[in-house]
């Protein structure tokens, strides 16, 4: 689920006057740091990198990258991730808009990396690291208040990716949270990985990675759930709690051990619902999101366990009564290669609740 902009806006004429100076700093200073940065150990430059290339259709933009970036902000986790584990830390030169911490095996690597922002960054911020290029993992980071910011990144020599998940199989081209036309399948993550990967000259680092990610998501996938055995995924709000849909990464979650989504009749990512709606589907298996934002209410999981069972309404839950519940980071429930973390622990989680089929 998309986390949402906190950042505190001076005035709208303060800000046009500031980011009219800074863009035209920024396009000189895009211009002066150039070829006289040392390459990446490892990162082909020229015709060897395989550039230009060119993505016809990037959540509705055509994108052109005529060479291997060299300056690289990352505005979401997930998108940060994908980096890291592609080896291009010595690349990045900022990143922003984080849910939790950083996965542990990339924690050394993202050491090395400033961060501009917890939440969505102002623009002014974003071009004072002077990068080439801007990565995102939904429209609203990238863009922030700005309808027509990519546009804006283009016209000063900034390329701009956004990872398919955001806008694919989206009902009317739309992007966010609401509904898709059909589920999300893990392809589109891998899509992201080799499309980055390609970017930044290393396509073999990509295959590289999607294999392992294919591999561990085959051995989560052979914990099979008992079969009816429904899982439900809240986020975060104990108000109006954010439940997964059948359509986004937590559904790529449930079909790979073979669960039932509690909420699979609703097509919206993350729709909000009410705890009568929860308690009356009585899920076998919570998955309780643990997140280290402080957003919105309930979003750790201390709060969440708290919530479910003092509340009249949910505490009669056969989950929480059994005290069937699955921790997982914000950044395992959204489209990402933590997707496949996601799959593990519920995998363990089946396990260990006795609610997974025999070996056969």
């Amino acid at each position: 689920m998309r986390s949402r902009p906190t950042e505190t806006h001076p005035s709208r004429a303060v800000r046009r006057a500031a980011l009219a100076l800074l863009l035209a700093a920024a396009t000189g200073a895009l211009a002066a740091c150039g070829d006289d940065e040392p390459a990446a150990r490892g990162i082909p430059s020229g015709p060897a990198s395989g550039h230009p290339v060119r993505l016809a259709d990037n959540c509705g933009r055509a994108v052109t990258i005529d060479r291997v970036p060299r300056r690289v902000v990352s505005v979401n986790q997930g998108s940060t991730e994908v980096l890291l584990s592609l080896g291009l830390a010595d690349r990045l030169v900022g990143t922003a808009t984080w849910t939790d911490p950083v996965r542990a095996d990339l924690a050394a690597a993202n050491a090395r990396v400033p961060r501009l922002a917890d939440d969505v960054p102002a623009m002014e911020r974003v071009l004072a690291a002077r990068p080439d290029l801007v990565t995102a993992s939904f429209g609203f980071a990238l863009n922030g208040e700005d309808r027509d910011r990519r546009e804006r990144y283009a016209k000063l020599g900034v390329a701009t990716y956004m990872a398919p998940s955001e806008c694919e199989d989206r009902d009317g081209g739309g992007s966010g949270d609401g509904p898709r036309d059909r589920p999300l399948r893990m392809a589109v993550i891998h899509r992201e990985v080799r499309e980055l990967a390609r970017i930044f000259g290393v396509p073999e680092r990509g295959e590289r990675l999607v294999r392992r990610l294919e591999q561990r998501l085959a051995a989560a996938g052979r914990t099979r759930a008992r079969p009816g055995t429904s899982v439900a995924f809240w986020f975060a709000n104990d108000k109006a709690p954010y439940m997964a849909g059948c359509c986004g990464s937590s559904g790529i979650i449930a079909r790979a051990v073979g669960a039932e989504n509690a909420f699979a009749d609703t097509q919206d990512e993350w729709p909000q619902v009410g705890w009568e709606s929860v308690a009356d589907r009585d899920p076998d298996v919570l998955v309780l999101g643990d997140l280290s934002r402080r957003q919105q209410t309930a979003e750790d999981l201390r709060s969440k366990v708290r919530f479910l069972t003092t509340n009249p309404v949910t505490r009669r839950m056969t989950a929480v009564r059994e005290r069937r519940f699955v921790a997982m980071n914000g950044a395992d429930l959204n489209p990402s290669i933590r997707t496949v973390d996601g799959a593990e622990k519920l995998a363990a989680g089946l396990r260990r609740f006795g609610l997974a089929s025999p070996a056969r």
